[in-house]
């Protein structure tokens, strides 16, 4: 009788153990737990998708999700516009920014709003309420809120870092930050755009392939749009080093990009095959047909930063997609598109944007 007991005993408990770990599993599922790195290997597989950490198909595979943006301090108000230090949070870092926000009612369904991505900067110089403050007035003084965010280890942001084009990271920090505004009470979640210069147009353009949420983006003297636009015109920038190969611990690795084969690009340029796999899953014209905001490009003939071909190029990438997009070359103003044809690019920006959002 004992045994039968004991017997019986045993069977009740395995029977509780069995629904207790399928409770949890679906629980875990339910609040969204990451899968394990065997699952999300089958998932890749499974869905076709190159599992480097910067291919288009491995963003778009990524849930990307952020709150509304909070309010740590109030600044001194622009001419039209509110001025705030604000944060969200991207992949756990807590990321701020200087967010603008007009002073007048908002329209019924919220103000149009663009995330501005500001280029390379040392990150321990970079000063939030200092870098592009001009390009933020002419933008915010239009009626516009603008988020301009400081990526993740620039100024007071949390995090590594890693830069655009060998890592995901400010990728995540730029769609992160329209995911938090589209939380946002004043913004009209569907009339969101983006903004980005030099290596923030390397943003821009990754994350209108990843989000469909970013209805319009321009990019100014943007760069790397298909890699081997890179192996052909570099980037003569001194305080930008390039680094595919660097190598950091745990999670901050987890964003790069530094498998042997990209490593050719700075060793051995030549013997790469731009057509195989790997190249064609990161280059971003390999992935345009997933575009379908409007784009707008900016750059000066004169730009001895990063040179005029990368335009040209995707330009021609563009066209034969047949996207919705414009180009504007300048005579001159540099990397920066400077004064003369500073306020021609900017208006032109404006009109852009009212029109698209």
């Amino acid at each position: 009788m004992k045994k039968i007991i004991a017997l019986l005993f045993l069977f009740s408990a395995a029977i509780f153990l069995m629904y207790f770990l399928w409770f949890r599993n679906i629980h875990r599922e339910a609040a969204g737990t990451v899968p394990s790195f065997i699952n999300a290997a089958k998932s890749f597989e499974e869905n076709k998708i190159y599992p480097s950490p910067i291919g288009i198909g491995y963003l778009r595979f990524q849930k990307i999700e952020s709150d509304a943006p909070v309010i740590e301090e109030e600044l001194t108000d622009g001419s039209n516009y509110k001025r705030y230090i604000a944060s969200y949070a991207s992949e756990g870092n807590k990321v701020y920014g200087l967010l603008t926000v007009p002073k007048e009612t908002p329209p019924d369904k919220g103000f149009p709003a663009i995330v501005f991505n500001h280029g390379y900067i040392p990150p321990t110089q970079y000063v939030t309420t200092q870098n592009y403050a001009s390009y933020v007035d002419y933008l915010a003084k239009n009626g516009f809120v603008v988020f301009k965010i400081d990526f993740r280890g620039n100024g007071r942001s949390e995090g590594d870092p890693s830069g655009s084009y060998f890592s995901s990271a400010y990728t995540i920090d730029a769609v992160s930050a329209v995911k938090s505004l589209q939380k946002y009470d004043v913004i009209n979640a569907e009339k969101i755009g983006m903004w980005g210069h030099s290596m923030g147009g390397n943003v821009v353009l990754r994350s209108m392939l990843v989000s469909e949420g970013i209805k319009a983006g321009v990019i100014w003297a943007g760069a790397v749009y298909s890699y081997a636009d890179f192996a052909k015109y570099g980037i003569s920038d001194n305080s930008y080093v390039h680094k595919p190969y660097e190598t950091r611990e745990g999670r901050q690795e987890q964003n790069r990009e530094i498998s042997a084969e990209v490593q050719k690009i700075k060793t051995e340029p030549d013997k790469i095959d731009f057509s195989n796999d790997f190249w064609s899953a990161i280059s971003l014209t390999k992935n345009i047909k997933y575009l379908s905001g409007a784009l707008q490009i900016h750059h000066a003939i004169d730009d001895n930063v990063v040179n005029i071909g990368y335009t040209r190029d995707l330009e021609e990438v563009l066209k034969n997609a047949g996207k919705d997009y414009s180009v504007y070359e300048y005579e001159g103003g540099g990397h920066n598109i400077v004064f003369p044809y500073y306020d021609i690019a900017m208006q032109r920006t404006v009109e852009f944007y009212k029109e698209k959002l």
